[in-house]
């Protein structure tokens, strides 16, 4: 009989730490939580490598949205990003918009860098102010290489 009461208690235990676990998980990855209402805003990048749906958009660090839509654009051939922000955010007109990275080996992210002026991007606008990534394995090839930009190169 103290076998049986034992096993009970310890599948509790492990049911709790799994349900614990679960919460926790859905926390990190913005899954559960939060309910805020999110403003939907659109950017164009030369290349969005390293982003994909579920990327996270954070400004000063924080995570403040997520990037929810990736399409190529046949006619200008540049990345269509739409991204969520959390609503309560007002993007000044001159915010920009850069895909940046956690490190040399950590992922890359949207960041939102907010300007100063007055007039503000409603929900659902085009944000054109964008810097695309930067591809690390390119720029050690032209490094190594030599193929990079000198002082008496002809401009691009």
């Amino acid at each position: 009989m103290a076998e049986r009461a034992t096993e009970v208690i310890v599948g509790g235990a492990v049911l709790a730490v799994a349900a614990a676990f679960l919460v926790y998980a859905g926390q990190v990855s913005g899954v559960t939580g939060g309910g805020g209402a999110l403003a939907e805003y659109n950017a164009s990048f030369r290349s969005v490598e390293g982003v994909s749906v579920g990327t996270d958009v954070r400004m000063a660090g924080v995570k403040v949205g997520t990037v929810t839509g990736l399409q190529l654009d046949p006619t200008t051939f540049r990345a269509e990003t739409v991204f969520t922000v959390d609503d309560s955010i007002r993007l000044p007109q001159d915010t920009a918009v850069a895909i940046s990275s956690e490190g040399l080996l950590g992922g890359n992210f949207l960041e939102i860098v907010p300007g100063g002026m007055l007039e503000e991007y409603e929900p659902g606008d085009e944000i054109y102010d964008t810097q695309s990534s930067v591809s690390l394995i390119s720029l050690l090839l032209k490094f190594v290489g030599g193929g990079g930009d000198s002082a008496g190169g002809a401009p691009e």
